[in-house]
């Protein structure tokens, strides 16, 4: 007897935080669905608000004025006291008397068929649009049931919500200003570009603003990958008062008939000019000569010459001793910068696989080796902005003349092998090139930061793991494609920029993650931080401070090789 009273004292003094009564719950839109209120529902004619217990709470609270004051309930103490004048629940007796006043929360002795009929079967229309009215005319005037209490300023705010909605959908639809996102690729820009109520527009009319209006994003252009594409800093916004005046000192140089081509590798080292970056790669590049009168015959003459190796070459791609070279290029070129549509266009991909079969068919010693393939992108996106315009990302080359695709696909084939003639030792048997320029890579790190050299040491992190990228693709797979042209601008004004210059760049690309570098305390993070660097959003300023620190190390080191002696 003495238990039985103990636990008669346990479920009185508990009853107040049991579920069986009824308690509001602020922030609540409507109390619980009951599936059998559906048989209740009339056409035009809404369920009251119960009053008869705990059934009848659920079933007049769906319809009723329940469910428009934005305030819900939930069992917590006897459900028959729910509409009673009372406020303060009975409180049960026992566990018996308890587990008989709640069972009807779970049990609704229905069937699952019933429930399943029940779940399929929609209401009238003119029930819905009734009961949605009477909802919204609440919320904005403010009125609700008697038990609402402290629930008035939820009310308040959905009712401002409500009238700055409706001011939203009359004001067509448009975007602001600025479009503040930002997206790996121009295409995406597209996306709910359209006059009216385009799909970005309606997901921003969707989000339930705060009770004031929402103060207007800052402004913020889009990065595309090809940038316009190079000539951006961070904020996106071109530096056309500087340009204008290097521009004019690039056509002056360009224009002369011996052009001085030290004092062009002098201004292109902070950048090139869009407009005038194909012709200054192709001379940067040795492609073509200084004097002026010489280029076009060279140029033609170089052109002819490639598609003579393409005929002379091209057709043997499946023979015995070239398949595997070319099954193997064949298998990387849809990989190559998969985020830009240009790239993934037919045509554009059989131009990489010619140009890549003929240099690997005429560098025996190399052949073709995974990572060539990135190479060939900077140059071809340069060459086709001289045609196309400034969208270079999505733009269908079919539109251009088979004769300007010739020359940009020759172009490209040249300068690349101007590029694998000083690094071809990256590409040899075994690598030879990359494993002597990764090792350098960690001699200099010690040397200029000796936190994040011991920091990846201690974690037992080897250099070869994360660098070789580094070195095989020229970071090309941790910069964004506009960010590779600029530095490529440097690169090439720079004497031995890709051979020995790309090492000091690498030195100052570690150690400017150095924050990020110290706070992996695991090898697993320190992996996929390595791997995985947040560059997207980087912009002309980030690449100019890069290689400002990098000349700097080159300054320091390149000539004093007892530097890196401890």
């Amino acid at each position: 007897m003495a238990a039985d009273g103990g636990r008669r004292q346990f479920w009185r003094r508990g009853a107040a935080r049991l579920p069986g009564s009824i308690q509001q719950v602020y922030g609540a839109q409507h109390p619980p669905f009951d599936p059998t209120s559906v048989h209740s529902i009339q056409v035009g004619a809404p369920a009251a608000g119960g009053t008869n217990g705990g059934r009848g709470q659920r079933e007049g609270g769906l319809m009723g004025s329940g469910f428009g004051a934005g305030v819900g309930a939930i069992v917590t103490g006897d459900r028959g006291s729910a509409g009673s004048g009372s406020n303060r629940p009975r409180k049960a007796t026992s566990f018996q008397e308890f587990a008989k006043d709640t069972s009807d929360a779970w049990d609704l002795d229905v069937s699952e068929d019933e429930l399943l009929a029940l779940a399929t079967r929609s209401l009238a229309s003119d029930v819905v649009m009734a009961t949605a009215n009477e909802v919204l005319q609440k919320h904005r005037g403010g009125s609700g049931s008697s038990g609402r209490g402290k629930t008035d300023k939820y009310s308040e705010a959905r009712a401002s919500s409500f009238a700055y909605l409706e001011q939203e959908e009359d004001a067509d639809c448009k975007l602001p200003s600025g479009d503040w996102r930002l997206v790996k690729s121009r295409s995406e820009a597209q996306i709910g570009s359209g006059s009216k109520c385009a799909s970005l527009p309606r997901q921003q009319s969707l989000t339930l603003p705060s009770v004031n209006p929402p103060a207007p994003m800052p402004h913020r252009h889009l990065l595309p990958l090809v940038a316009r594409f190079a000539d951006q800093n961070t904020s996106g916004a071109p530096s056309w008062g500087r340009d204008a005046a290097r521009l004019s000192r690039f056509h002056d140089l360009l224009t002369s008939p011996n052009m001085d081509l030290d004092e062009l590798r002098k201004c292109s080292w902070s950048g090139i000019p869009k407009a005038v970056r194909p012709i200054t790669w192709r001379l940067l590049s040795g492609y073509l000569p200084a004097n002026m009168e010489r280029r076009e015959p060279t140029l033609h003459h170089k052109r002819q010459e490639y598609f003579a190796f393409v005929d002379q070459y091209y057709g043997s791609r499946n023979d015995d001793h070239h398949q595997d070279t070319y099954r193997q290029i064949h298998i990387d070129i849809p990989r190559t910068n998969p985020l830009i549509p240009l790239f993934q266009q037919p045509a554009v991909q059989e131009i990489f696989e010619r140009i890549l079969f003929i240099w690997a068919i005429r560098h025996p010693a190399s052949g073709y080796v995974q990572g060539i393939n990135d190479l060939v992108t900077p140059f071809f996106v340069v060459f086709l902005s001289e045609h196309a315009e400034e969208d270079v990302e999505s733009y269908d080359v079919s539109l251009l003349p088979a004769e300007v695709n010739r020359g940009i696909e020759a172009d490209s084939y040249w300068c690349m092998s101007k590029l694998l003639d000083g690094i071809q030792d990256n590409y040899t048997f075994a690598q030879p090139g990359v494993q002597r320029k990764v090792n350098a890579l960690g001699e200099l790190v010690s040397r200029i930061d000796e936190a994040v050299h011991s920091h990846i040491e201690r974690h037992e992190v080897e250099y070869l793991q994360f660098a070789f990228r580094w070195m095989n693709n020229l970071l090309m797979r941790e910069l964004p494609l506009r960010c590779t042209i600029r530095l490529w601008d440097t690169y090439q004004a720079e004497p031995e920029g890709f051979s020995q210059f790309h090492l000091y760049v690498c030195a100052a690309f570690l150690t400017h993650w150095r924050k990020e570098i110290l706070s992996e305390k695991d090898f697993q993070g320190l992996m996929l931080l390595l791997q995985n660097l947040p560059t997207m959003h980087w912009g002309n300023e980030e690449v100019s401070l890069l290689l400002a620190e990098a000349y700097r190390l080159k300054f320091m080191f390149a000539d004093a090789p007892n530097h890196y002696r401890r």
